[in-house]
């Protein structure tokens, strides 16, 4: 992930970040982090080495290294490179590295995209925003920036991390079929500046062009909506089963009754037939994008 650096434009690696905090809420990510942790500090004390002396060598601060072998901070995939060069563990901490990547976002998240990577189809509606999966980094970011109340910045750049390593799902082999419907108004409207709107529908551009993904534009001039109760998530798998999810279907819960995924279905056809075709609706971001 990238993030922008303010004073000059520049964007400057994620690596350059020593690491986020833990999740208190998610057990499981706590006892994995604590665990690193542990095993650094022994590997570190083995060899004799004091934490102000490990920080200088691998590039970070004592406070930083504490933090890290107290199970605090999740570190980054070149802190524990860097940790095993050091402290001449064979590979052993840089191992590590598989089991910390499976921690670095919200377990919600996480959750979610382990969905998605099973998913051999899916249908997806945002009324709100452009939806996660079609987010450029800046647009992302920008959207985190506007949540009241604010996230910090160790929450902006977790959350925005998390939210593009979805992106994996366009790389999968075989390709998932993806539908989305996205309203006019969130695409005029421009959140972090109208560069980075701009890149945002340059982005959708490129995106809409892949032979597994439609992108369809809901006009605001429209007189009938089907989506007027909410947006709409509903993920198919390979052996026949699905999982749905709306604000307007058991308080935003995943759904996989059938009679319930039948609803979110029945909506988001009628949404699909409502809105624009794939073909005018990218030609209507490219209107926009003339326009912006």
């Amino acid at each position: 992930m990238q993030q922008v650096d303010g004073e000059a434009g520049r964007l400057k690696s994620e690596a350059d970040e020593p690491g986020w905090e833990v999740d208190p809420d998610d057990d499981w990510g706590v006892a994995v982090v604590a665990t690193v942790g542990r095993q650094l500090k022994l590997r570190r004390e083995a060899v004799g080495m004091r934490a102000a002396e490990f920080g200088k060598a691998v590039g970070y601060g004592e406070d930083m290294v504490y933090k890290i072998e107290g199970g605090k901070r999740i570190p980054q995939p070149e802190y524990l490179d860097k940790a095993d060069e050091v402290l001449g563990a064979g590979g052993l901490l840089s191992a590590m590295k598989e089991d910390v990547k499976r921690v670095r976002y919200p377990k919600k998240v996480r959750d979610l995209a382990k969905m998605e990577e099973k998913a051999v189809e899916m249908q997806l509606y945002d009324p709100l925003n452009v939806h996660g999966l079609l987010q450029t980094p800046e647009y992302a970011r920008a959207l985190l920036l506007m949540r009241r109340p604010a996230y910090t910045q160790d929450e902006v750049e977790r959350f925005a991390a998390a939210r593009l390593a979805r992106k994996a799902v366009f790389e999968r082999e075989p390709a998932p079929e993806l539908s989305f419907v996205q309203e006019e108004w969130v695409l005029r409207r421009p959140l972090g500046g109208k560069v980075v709107l701009r890149q945002q529908l340059e982005h959708l551009l490129e995106i809409g062009q892949l032979r597994n993904v439609e992108i369809q534009v809901m006009p605001t001039n429209r007189e009938e909506h089907a989506g007027v109760a909410g947006g709409i998530e509903v993920l198919k798998f390979a052996e026949g089963s699905a999982v749905g999810r709306s604000p307007a279907l058991a308080n935003g819960r995943p759904v996989a009754e059938p009679r319930q995924l039948r609803i979110l279905e029945l909506r988001y056809g009628i949404i699909r037939a409502q809105a624009l075709t794939p073909r005018e609706s990218m030609a209507f971001v490219e209107q926009l994008l003339g326009e912006t």
